[in-house]
């Protein structure tokens, strides 16, 4: 007999890093945008700033996405926060903030939006950056609001925002089925696996539900492969191309 499956109160579709490509990433502008084209649940990446406090960004280093230089954990969000984070995207944006995650939570409690915390540690912080995001979230969905569903690609991560807040959904994130994957997503107490989308198919999706867990692709910009996954089953699907595809 499969175990029953948790309940899933999030919607099907995700916008990536808030807008996928049209706004800067991991913004509070490119919520807004996500927003505005109706998506209702949003991806966003999150670390630790050097003073502790959670802040998004996607990459360890701040070059991409900012005008600031180097590693963005090394930084203080007081440093932080003087940074240009939209000029990079295009002049529409020039002067866009980096944003925290208390920001951004308010945002999503604010406008009924539900939201996909992928833990993003800067390398060696993988347990404080678990715990410090778990902790928060916690915190700031505590009386109102879907919880957030917290994900990491580290087990050490999701370890530490197990323990930090058991209460709080969990996915592991996966580029490959490496050796164990399933036993540690079950060990985490993962209610999904969230996987590149070239992973997934009928064999894979019977297995993830077979032991009970919910299933989430990224980055689906292509309406093949997102009719592909639909009809798989999938229970959450991230994308860039929130300009594509209508969210429900």
């Amino acid at each position: 007999m499969n175990p029953v499956r948790p309940d899933w109160p999030y919607p099907r579709w995700l916008a990536h890093r808030g807008a996928g490509l049209l706004a800067p990433e991991n913004t509070l502008a490119a919520f807004r945008l996500g927003a505005q084209h109706g998506y209702r649940m949003f991806e966003c990446d999150a670390k630790l700033s050097a003073d502790g406090v959670v802040f998004l960004l996607h990459d360890d280093t701040l070059e991409r996405s900012s005008n600031g230089t180097g590693l963005g954990g090394a930084l203080t969000w007081a440093e932080l926060s003087q940074l240009d984070a939209g000029a990079w995207h295009s002049r529409l944006f020039a002067g866009e903030p980096l944003a925290t995650l208390a920001a951004l939570a308010r945002f999503c409690l604010a406008n009924a939006c539900r939201l996909n915390i992928e833990i993003k540690p800067t390398p060696g912080l993988e347990a404080q950056t678990g715990r410090a995001v778990a902790r928060e979230a916690a915190q700031m969905w505590a009386q109102a609001g879907t919880p957030p569903l917290l994900t990491s690609f580290s087990t050490e991560a999701l370890l530490a925002a197990q323990q930090t807040a058991p209460q709080l959904p969990r996915g592991l994130l996966l580029q490959e089925l490496w050796a164990g994957w399933l036993p540690a997503a079950q060990q985490l107490g993962c209610t999904a696996v969230v996987c590149q989308h070239r992973l997934w198919d009928a064999a894979l999706q019977a297995q993830v539900r077979a032991a009970g867990l919910r299933s989430l692709s990224y980055t689906v910009n292509d309406a093949s492969t997102a009719e592909r996954l639909l009809a798989l089953g999938l229970d959450g699907i991230i994308t860039d191309r929130i300009d594509r595809f209508a969210p429900d």
